[in-house]
């Protein structure tokens, strides 16, 4: 029997304007999940489509219970998601491009390429999210506790309930390819195709949404014009060579800029070895975070309120 939940949420994202930059303390990471929610309707489709693909296939009970609870609950944050998206295109209607262009990127991805690719993509993709879900829980006093209540609650509800199926795509693709080498050798083509994907998402937030309401270059947050930056400080000639001139589209502001470089070191070391053939993601330590959050929802806490639920409640 699976452990997993499906949680239904609703996030009240139609009661009043979302806002693009819905952390002002933090545009960079604000502009980030912005561009996740985007993703993840996109991904999430995909899942849906190839665990349905192999549903039929699968012998084992326990394995396709498992299944099919992974892929209701990624339907349960793509429904959300996308009343986050919805919420932001009726605020700036040009990110209906946006959107299209991405979901077109994973439609393509789903009708030409391999169920044992797509399977493989999904359990390396998932594979990552509990060491960098981990850390943002783990600073989320200052990456979502200042923001708008509603953006800050999906995304908490999003990566606990990550974390809590941190094992399903990993369980799936061995019950069908049971191949750990390919799966770890497909990684690199994994990454550099969802990091184009997030490219340009950013260039199509720097296209359709005004410096006013971004703040900052959306590029920046992968750090890509810091280097420069850098190198124009202290070598001021390059600036006359068109590679080194700086974005026209605002400042630089990678992201978790203000989170401790060993922090963000240790993410990347727990990316590295969540693609390694061995890797077993039960044995991830989790953040406390994520607990609470489970044990908040069972004590029948507001969750989709998750920073407000007690003022309301006081002033009811």
């Amino acid at each position: 029997m699976t452990d997993l939940q499906v949680r239904k949420m609703r996030f009240a994202f139609a009661d009043y304007p979302v806002p693009f930059n819905w952390n002002p303390s933090d545009p960079a990471f604000s502009l980030a999940t912005n561009m996740l929610s985007f993703l993840f309707l996109a991904i999430e489709k995909m899942i849906s489509a190839t665990v349905h693909e192999v549903l039929p296939t699968i012998t084992d009970p326990e394995i396709a219970e498992e299944a099919l609870a992974f892929v209701r609950q990624e339907g349960q944050h793509s429904m959300a998601h996308r009343q986050h998206a919805k919420g932001l295109i009726k605020a700036y209607p040009a990110l209906q491009e946006t959107l299209d262009e991405i979901m077109a990127v994973y439609d393509d991805l789903t009708t030409t390429t391999s169920v044992k690719y797509r399977l493989a993509y999904i359990a390396d993709l998932e594979a990552t999210f509990t060491p960098t879900f981990s850390m943002m829980l783990n600073n989320a006093d200052t990456l979502f506790a200042p923001g708008d209540d509603r953006v800050a609650s999906l995304f908490l509800w999003h990566f606990v309930e990550e974390i809590e199926h941190r094992s399903s795509a990993l369980i799936i693709y061995d019950a069908i390819v049971n191949d750990p080498w390919y799966r770890m050798r497909i990684a690199p083509q994994v990454f550099e195709h969802g990091g184009s994907v997030m490219v340009k998402a950013a260039n199509s937030f720097n296209k359709h949404i005004s410096l006013e309401e971004r703040q900052v270059d959306a590029t920046s947050i992968f750090g890509s014009e810091l280097w420069k930056a850098a190198l124009v400080k202290w070598f001021p000639p390059l600036r006359k060579y068109r590679r080194f001139a700086m974005s026209q589209y605002g400042p630089s502001n990678r992201i978790y800029s203000h989170i401790p470089l060993r922090e963000q070191l240790a993410v990347a070391f727990g990316v590295m070895c969540s693609q390694l053939p061995r890797h077993n993601p039960a044995k991830q330590k989790l953040p406390p975070l994520a607990t609470e959050w489970l044990a908040r929802y069972e004590a029948g806490y507001d969750v989709t309120h998750w920073y407000t639920a007690s003022s309301q409640a006081a002033q009811d």
